[in-house]
């Protein structure tokens, strides 16, 4: 399989491992332990500088750079005249002199190891002995904090092998870093303790061991600590401890800060971490930082740190000025330690749009007494306007006031300030102008002292004008994502300050700059490129006066990293082994230099001896080969070579010792060849290949074990083997690093794991893309797709369906086009499904996968036959519609539509075209094809069809208008036809409906048009007009008709009619049924809404919950309950309520009414809900009311009182006799007493007093004289309480002009009390309601008040007087038993007969207390 043909280069190094091998012959046993070292040594001096020189540099520095001045200045010199011989002749010259030197140091090699053994002594070959210490470890006592070093020196053959233990357990130098330090130099063994802690203190011992025995030397170590630091120090002595300077330590750099980008006013921090032995806290590292070789101070604007294991320069306010090339030199104890790395600093962005960016550098020269020389550096220009002149400002330290120093802009980058005050300091800025706005200020300048100097710092240069243009530009390879530029210097440099670089990717217009701060060298790198993208250049040189003309762009440059040889392979191992022969395997480099590795180079050498012998002369170029002609028992050593265009790169480090012994084992032997693909942030997918040796039986299947980065606990991913090479990894945690390996499973059991796959980090590239499954719009292919976010120049996209590489495959065609790879299926099927995958190679594992499934496929057919056989896509079918008039307009809407579309409009297969009736017409923006049929009738019912042709697409919609849908449409032509002559006249835009007022009334309203001052409105219940007190106003555009306490009984069909002499239109609403109870619903929504709290009141019958709201009627569906049962009216609990409350009655309570009462008021949508806890102190409160309110009742109903009779005045005639008569009642029978001027009347013959029958009481007063005159009264009383009632009586004489009545002084019925009751209660006392209606013809008895009420038995006395006697002008008589809200009410025993009382003693909703003050009243409910 591999090529006979072989380089010349390799035919060299044939030559040259001959020579070897011969001598080696000869003098193979005269070849000692030092020598071999000595070798070995020059080898891994070799290899490391090869590896050096392979490793990529945060920032590139050209190989010219590195060597001496001369050198380098002959090198660019020859560099610049052979450029145009283009980039393959330089190749060919780097490649032929680095042959030259690896041939030229491979002879000196030879030369002197010939030299060396001519003249040293023969020794006989050594014999094989076990390890013996010539030098053992001894003791140490030391102090705490301070270092400790044993040493060792052990012989044997072979060398033997030496472990560290510290008390039995291994010495890690990886888990204190910095702590121990394990040495091997020149056959002494060492291991250092830095700063050794009393914890240290143990048995040490070294074991050196080899394959003919172990040997094992201790030693204790003693760590003390000095007096007073915690412990006592057994010498009671301080040590004197020598002091450690800072360049002493030893430095490692660890993890270092790479090129960086940031943007001006922003923050950004250079980090580099180290390990320093010793790591003492107070000495830490002597640390230097440097810009463009320039050193760095600590200041506001770069503050340093170093500490902790790092070293840290922070700029916290960037500026173009911070741009630069950054060093970090360490001093350590073997000389320096460096790493550099560019920062660019782009512009922030531009106040106004399309101003420069800020200028940079500003400095004063000459300063003076009383002016100063500022100068500065231009900004560059890249897509703005051209800069036309600087502003440049001043201030005084400690103020923040900057003054602008010129009124017009400057044009030149130096500017002299005037005006300044001798002894002050002051800072300037400068700020750029062009055509678009002026930039952001610069960074100010450091302070100046305006004062005579003797000699001040001179601007150089009297050159005006800005310099001329760079000369030839020429861009070549640096690395993947960077560019090497050079140039050649202007002409006519002019004080040059430096150089401005701008790029553009090719194809495009827009210029991006490289660097924001000139740059002083002929070359420079541009980082931060896409990996794969072409790209030109372009320089413009700068001073003070601005910028050059453009450079000439540079060549097209794809961005790639420079060829080079290979990186060393790594990771041999064997695969197979039949006694005879190895088969090998091996990774491939980890850099292929720019280059794909074509070819692999196999040295070998048995173990026991130096020379190693060629095993392939062709280049093979797999990574696996069977190494023949072994010796069956030999352990051999192998190397691998790598190769590409660029020649062979450096040998790998040696395998371990491989014994070529036969494989007998039943069991298969390792897979191999592990690599990774789709590497995302939680899983990846796992790759091998089958092992080579299958053992006894075929291999059935392979487990993948998989651990993380330094564990060697292996965790197995399948359960069961798989039979495919590849498996899907998943839930893996993003950024950490695994490992994985696999075994192959056969009948006889698990073979052996194979080699340890490469660490790998579960992490997705950046713009990482996934495949995407789509179909091609204009062909309707479908295919498969992958944009690879990396590319270069030698990569290729590798397509595989299910992890099996796609070769030539007639179903399917790839093809690439830059960064984009297609997979286009020629005739997709079932047998297409499954899974695909991508890699590019060449790149950092840039790859994708996609899963074709049945749906997905089918999906992408379906499209695929749509742009195949194009339709003329449709947002809607065709569809009619009613206009106002009775039209119908038939339409439909494509999505698109060209000019040249044409269609044809079929009904009942016959064409038809716009004419009379019928108007056709298609709108190309909207899409919209429409036919309007003015008269629609029983003749249009059939199929209409439309026809489209757009192109190649075409269409076609039906409608079918027969039977009921026919029917439908024609009764709503007509409607509308109708509804258009209708409104030709007053009519109704809007039909009655209803709605519900905040204060619950009932509005049927209406909207009204085309009207006019004579059009007439009349409303209509059930036939019966309605004349509203309010007038209809037709011109306001809508009438309403209000019913207030809406109930059952406004059920009913209500009309309202419109007309005038242009016509009538009528509308009716038909309050009934589900409209009924909408209006309720209504109603009771806006009533729970306003619902208030339960109010618990007292009555003489019971206890009631009533509860507020803005209306209440019987039809609301309300319900209470009583512990979340419903209750039912009953006798013994009453339901009720009035149009602004709803109660419920509690007759007789008694402890089984306690417990939580509510109300529930639904209104069909939701459900109010009010509660109240009667129980507890609530409870028993209300029951000792209405006790007391039942015992008030119960007296005042059985007092004795005077129910009719008696007049307020009485005006009588001297000489008349007066008879004053009037109807008493009590129960038990009451005594009475009358009474005249406060005295007591005694009966006598002018004055007679009478009492029959328990129930009628006069006195007559016989002849009467004025002496009688005067105030009389009578009280009746018993048990229970009696009652005054006063008449005023006048005596005039015969010829007087008789007096008249004195008004408002109102009669006077003082109502005796009872007995108080035995105990007070907070519960108002309820107002009984009155029973027998006040008449006129029968007038009220004087001592009955009007909320008393009258036993139906007894029957009121009608006196000739035409006002009542007991019914005073001043005094109200309720109308409703509803007690007013908010009003108190006395006590009617305590009332006198002056005291008006209110209409309803009912308190306001606003007292919250369940139960009211005692003065309230209360109506007793109605009984039903």
């Amino acid at each position: 399989m591999a090529s006979k043909v072989t380089s010349w280069f390799k035919k060299k190094g044939k030559a040259v491992s001959q020579v070897n091998t011969d001598y080696a012959y000869h003098h193979s046993s005269c070849v000692c332990a030092k020598q071999q070292a000595a070798v070995r040594q020059s080898s891994c001096i070799s290899e490391s500088q090869a590896t050096a020189a392979m490793a990529e540099q945060g920032y590139t520095i050209p190989a010219f750079r590195q060597r001496s001045a001369e050198d380098g200045t002959e090198e660019y010199q020859r560099v610049s005249t052979n450029v145009e011989k283009g980039l393959t002749v330089i190749q060919e010259e780097l490649h032929r002199m680095r042959m030259a030197t690896k041939t030229q140091v491979e002879s000196l090699n030879l030369q002197r190891e010939v030299k060396e053994m001519m003249y040293k002594k023969v020794i006989p070959s050594e014999t094989p002995k076990m390890p013996d210490f010539l030098v053992a470890l001894r003791p140490h006592t030391v102090w705490e904090k301070t270092p400790v070093k044993l040493f060792c020196t052990v012989e044997g053959n072979p060398r033997p092998v030496v472990k560290w233990y510290k008390g039995g357990a291994p010495v890690d130098p990886l888990s204190a870093p910095g702590k121990y330090k394990i040495e091997n130099k020149y056959g002494v063994h060492s291991l250092i303790i830095s700063r050794c802690a009393v914890s240290d203190t143990a048995e040490y011992s070294a074991v050196a061991s080899n394959p003919h025995g172990t040997a094992t030397s201790k030693a204790s170590v003693t760590v003390k600590r000095a007096a007073g630091t915690g412990e006592s120090c057994q010498l009671n002595l301080v040590p004197h401890l020598t002091e450690i300077h800072a360049s002493k330590l030893e430095v490692s750099l660890l993890d270092r800060f790479s090129v960086s980008f940031g943007t001006e006013g922003s923050c950004i921090s250079l980090v580099c971490s180290m390990v320093v032995v010793p790591d003492l806290p107070n000495v830490p590292p002597l640390v230097q930082w440097y810009r463009d070789d320039k050193l760095l101070k600590p200041s506001a604007l770069a503050e340093m740190s170093v500490g902790g294991g790092s070293a840290r320069l922070t700029l916290p306010q960037l500026a173009k000025d911070d741009e630069g090339l950054y060093t970090l030199r360490i001093f350590t104890k073997d000389g320096t330690a460096e790493h550099s790395a560019y920062l660019f600093v782009s512009d922030a962005a531009a106040p106004v749009s399309g101003a420069p960016g800020a200028p940079m550098s500003v400095k004063a020269y000459d300063i003076n007494s009383d002016y100063v020389l500022v100068a500065w550096k231009a900004p560059n220009t890249v897509n703005e306007a051209a800069i036309s002149g600087y502003f440049v400002d001043r201030r005084e330290s400690g103020s923040d006031a900057w003054v602008q120093c010129n009124d017009a802009p400057v044009k030149i980058c130096k500017y002299p300030v005037h005006g300044l005050k001798v002894g002050n300091s002051y800072h300037f800025r400068v700020r750029a102008v062009n055509s678009s706005g002026v930039s952001r200020p610069s960074r100010k300048s450091d302070k100046v002292t305006a004062l005579d100097a003797a000699e001040s710092e001179r601007l150089q240069g009297t050159d005006e004008g800005v310099p001329s243009a760079p000369g030839q530009v020429v861009a070549t390879r640096n690395s993947k994502s960077s560019v090497f530029v050079q140039w050649e210097s202007p002409k006519h440099l002019k004080n040059l300050m430096g150089y401005y670089i701008d790029g553009r990717i090719v194809g495009s217009k827009e210029w991006f700059p490289c660097n924001h701060k000139p740059f002083k060298h002929c070359r420079f790198v541009v980082h931060a490129l896409i990996p794969g993208e072409s790209y030109t250049f372009r320089v413009q040189a700068v001073n003070v006066f601005g910028l050059s003309e453009e450079s000439q762009e540079s060549t097209v440059i794809a961005v790639e990293p420079a060829l080079a040889t290979p990186s060393s392979a790594s990771g041999i191992s064997m695969l197979s082994c039949d006694g005879s022969s190895m088969t090998l395997v091996w990774k491939s480099p980890k850099h292929c230099g720019g280059s794909k590795v074509n070819a692999y180079y196999i040295d070998k050498r048995n173990a026991d001896t130096l020379v190693w012998k060629e095993v392939n002369v062709a280049a093979v170029k797999e990574r696996i080969c069977t190494v023949d002609g072994l010796t069956e028992g030999v352990f051999y050593e192998f190397k691998v070579q790598a190769g590409n265009m660029a020649g062979v790169g450096v040998p790998s480090a040696p395998s371990s010792p491989m014994k070529c012994e036969a494989w007998t084992m039943e069991q298969p032997g390792p897979a191999y060849d592990m690599s990774f693909s789709e590497v995302r942030g939680q899983s990846l997918v796992v790759l091998w290949k089958a092992p080579v040796y299958i053992g006894a039986s075929a291999v059935s299947g392979y487990l993948v074990e998989m651990a993380k980065k330094g564990s060697s606990e292996f965790v197995t991913l399948n359960e069961e083997a798989v039979c495919h090479r590849y498996l899907q990894v998943s839930g893996l945690q993003e950024g950490e690093t695994y490992v994985f390996r696999v075994r192959s499973v056969n009948a006889n059991g698990v073979g052996k794991p194979s080699q340890l796959s490469e660490p790998v980090c579960a992490k997705a590239l950046p713009g990482t893309q996934e495949i995407v499954a789509s179909v091609d719009e204009e062909t309707g292919d479908v295919f498969l797709s992958l944009e690879a976010c990396e590319i270069s120049e030698t990569s290729k996209f590798v397509w595989s369906k299910n992890y099996k590489a796609i070769g030539d495959c007639p179903r399917v065609a790839i093809s690439n086009k830059g960064r984009t790879s297609k997979l286009t299926f020629s005739n997709p099927d079932k047998d297409d499904l499954g899974r695909y995958s991508a890699v590019v190679t060449d790149t950092d594992g840039v790859s994708s996968s996609h899963t074709l499934t049945e749906d997905a496929l089918n999906t992408m057919l379906e499209l695929s036959y749509a742009i195949r056989h194009p339709i003329v896509p449709l947002k809607h079918g065709l569809d009619y519609e009613i206009l106002e008039k009775g039209q119908v307009r038939f339409s439909l809407q494509a999505v698109k539509l060209s000019p040249s579309v044409s269609y044809r409009v079929i009904i009942n297969d016959k064409e038809v075209t716009s004419g009379e009736g019928i108007k056709i017409s298609h709108d190309v923006a909207t899409g919209m094809i429409q036919m309007t049929v003015d008269h629609f009738t029983r003749a249009s019912e059939g199929t209409y069809v439309v026809q489209i042709h757009d192109g190649k697409a075409k269409n076609q919609s039906s409608l079918v208008l027969v039977g009921d849908v026919f029917k439908a449409a024609l009764k709503e032509a007509e409607f509308q036809r109708k509804e258009h002559i209708r409104k030709q006249g007053p009519h109704f835009s809007e039909y009655l409906s209803f709605s519900v007022t905040e204060d619950c009334t009932v509005l049927l309203t209406c909207q009204v048009a085309n009207v006019k001052k004579e059009t007439t409105f009349h409303w209509y219940k059930e036939d019966d007009e309605i004349v509203p007190e309010t007038p209809p106003n037709v011109l306001s555009g809508g009438c309403a008709l209000a019913i207030p306490l809406f109930s059952r009984k406004d059920q009913g069909v209500y009309k309202a009619v419109l007309g005038d002499d242009r016509g009538k239109d009528s509308s009716s609403f038909d309050i009934s049924g589900q409209v009924f109870d909408d209006i309720i619903n209504a109603l009771a929504q806006n009533a729970g809404a306003s619902a208030s709290e339960l109010v618990l009141q007292c009555t003489p019958e019971g206890i009631r919950l009533q509860c507020y709201m803005n209306y209440y009627t019987e039809e609301m569906k309300t319900s209470w309950k009583h512990k979340e049962s419903k209750i039912a009216s009953s006798e013994k609990m009453r339901i009720g309520g009035t149009a602004e409350m709803a109660w419920m009655q509690i007759y007789d309570p008694s402890d089984k009414e306690k417990g939580k009462y509510s109300i529930e008021i639904s209104d069909g949508v939701q459900t109010h809900s009010r509660t109240f806890d009667l129980s507890g102190q609530a409870y028993t409160d209300a029951y000792e009311e209405y006790l007391r309110l039942k015992s008030a009742a119960f007296a005042e109903k059985n007092r004795g009182r005077v129910v009719g009779g008696l007049p307020d005045v009485v005006t009588i005639m001297e000489e008349k006799s007066l008879s004053l008569t009037c109807t008493v009642w009590g129960d038990p029978a009451p005594e009475v007493s009358w009474f005249k001027n406060e005295q007591e009347v005694a009966s006598n013959e002018h004055t007679r007093v009478t009492f029959e029958g328990g129930k009628f009481a006069s006195m007559v007063i016989n002849k009467v004289t004025p002496d009688d005159s005067g105030k009389y009264s009578i009280n009746v009383r018993n048990k229970y309480g009696g009652e005054f009632v006063e008449i005023t009586v006048s005596v005039y004489r015969l010829g007087e002009k008789i007096p008249e009545p004195k008004l408002g002084q109102p009669k006077t019925t003082a109502v005796t009390p009872a007995p108080p009751p035995a105990a007070p209660s907070k519960t108002p006392t309820p107002t009984p309601k009155s029973q027998t209606p006040v008449s006129m013809k029968s007038p009220t008895p004087a001592s009955t008040p009007a909320s008393t009420p009258i036993p139906k038995s007894q029957t009121p006395v009608s006196m000739k007087s035409p006002t009542p006697a007991s019914t005073p002008a001043s005094t109200p008589i309720p109308k409703s038993p509803t007690p007013s809200r908010g009003v108190k009410s006395p006590t009617p025993a305590n009332t006198p007969a002056s005291t008006p009382i209110p209409k309803s003693p009912t308190p306001s909703r606003s007292v919250k207390s369940p139960t009211p003050p005692r003065s309230m009243k209360s109506p007793t409910p109605p009984r039903k």
